[in-house]
């Protein structure tokens, strides 16, 4: 099957691997190339066309490497595949790149309820790093004088905006926003159904009569084709037969004949798939749920038991007011002055294992903007969670940053 490449995103990905294994005199080239844009555009497929075409070898991390119960270990990996590669360079003679796909899904940070835990840091620290010494990289506990050959890392990802700023400026990230146009569509999609027997008109066609719609899409409508004859199958072979008859079978693999890929087929398939993808748009389940927890977190908590005004409180202050909140007179003054100044407010607990390292988790409720809301919910949240951390952190909606973080609460009452 001869998929196309673009020659836009094969030439973007050409200079940049070769330029780096140049030496131009008095010009810094930026070690890393970030391939952003919407999901489903092929950025990664593209880049293994690119990749086989000039025969260069790739070393893979994946974004859900970059996170891992033991702080360091992402960090780790980075600089050891890092390393391994530059061997490699050095073992075949030919270039060799890293790849990290969908970098702003391990690393990035999407809202204030994303937690930036310390393998965040360590990866983004890593990375640039990198980009400022590349071809000085060493293990930790390790210390290695000689210096390695330089590699090039290659990184895609759909929102470069939620990641470390520093480590995207252009010194150390040249960027580039993969979009195809409708050639490339057209190109592209001609190579899905390269074997299928359509005309370069009827791929044009198929092209423009789902304009918005990603090459993924038209990649899962040939899949789509073949579920009649799977079905047809399954129905002959029985439920309960299928598994023996598919896995370890020793009469071989079934063989299907050519599906139906004439035009209006998949035209009444696509519209099929664009439905499910409506329904899905339209249902809108999570902000129906975030509504529901939402108000359940802002009904006011049952009153707390009567006790001794020299008893500690819930979050370990000394100091009540009249009113029948428990909490200190400070964290209600606290509480005030974020919202005053245009913040809103969140909490967040975690218990005395993941405090250790950082990894806060939230109480159910994000950017609240009214003071009795933020009153309630801290109450609750310090009944649900009484026996981990509890902190109020305030939340600058503007700048998408955070301006406070106070733990309120402590194991045991502890101050």
């Amino acid at each position: 099957m001869g998929y196309y490449i673009a020659p836009r995103f094969l030439d973007k990905l050409a200079v940049h691997i070769t330029k780096n294994f140049l030496n131009i005199p008095g010009v810094r080239v930026p070690l890393i190339l970030g391939i952003h844009g919407r999901k489903g555009e092929g950025k990664t497929f593209q880049c293994e066309l690119a990749f086989e075409k000039m025969g260069v070898e790739v070393t893979l991390i994946s974004g859900g490497e970059l996170e891992s119960p033991d702080a360091g270990d992402p960090a780790r990996l980075i600089r050891l595949r890092y390393r391994e590669t530059a061997e490699l360079i050095k073992v075949r003679g030919k270039m060799c790149v890293l790849m990290i796909n969908d970098l702003d899904a391990g690393a990035g940070r999407f809202d204030e309820g994303t937690q930036y835990t310390v393998n965040t840091q360590l990866v983004n620290a890593t990375l640039m790093n990198i980009a400022d010494n590349p071809t000085d990289v060493q293990l930790p506990g390790s210390y290695d004088s000689n210096p390695i050959r330089r590699v090039p890392i290659i990184v895609t990802g759909n929102d470069f905006s939620t990641l470390y700023a520093p480590l995207i400026r252009d010194g150390r990230m040249e960027k580039f926003y993969w979009e195809p146009n409708r050639d490339d569509k057209v190109g592209i999609v001609g190579g899905i159904f390269a074997e299928d027997g359509l005309s370069p008109r009827e791929i044009e066609q198929l092209v423009d009569t789902f304009p918005n719609q990603s090459i993924d899409f038209f990649s899962a409508l040939r899949s789509r084709i073949y579920d009649e004859q799977i079905r047809d199958f399954i129905h002959k072979v029985g439920f309960e037969r299928i598994s023996l008859r598919v896995v370890n079978s020793v009469e071989g693999p079934p063989e299907f004949k050519k599906p139906d890929f004439r035009l209006a087929n998949l035209i009444e398939s696509g519209k099929v798939v664009l439905a499910e993808q409506q329904r899905v748009e339209n249902s809108q389940l999570v902000d129906e749920y975030n509504r529901l927890n939402r108000g359940r977190s802002n009904q006011p908590a049952p009153p707390a038991p009567e006790r001794p005004v020299s008893q500690p409180s819930t979050n370990g202050s000394h100091k009540h007011d009249g009113s029948n909140t428990h909490l200190s007179l400070e964290t209600q003054e606290q509480i005030r002055q974020i919202l005053a100044q245009g913040h809103k407010i969140t909490f967040e607990h975690v218990d005395e294992r993941r405090f250790r390292t950082g990894s806060w988790q939230s109480c159910g409720t994000l950017h609240i903007d009214a003071e009795s809301d933020a009153i309630s919910t801290l109450e609750a949240c310090l009944v649900d969670y009484s026996g981990e951390y509890v902190r109020l952190v305030g939340i600058d909606p503007k700048a998408k940053r955070r301006v406070v973080e106070t733990i309120i609460q402590r194991p045991d009452g502890k101050n």
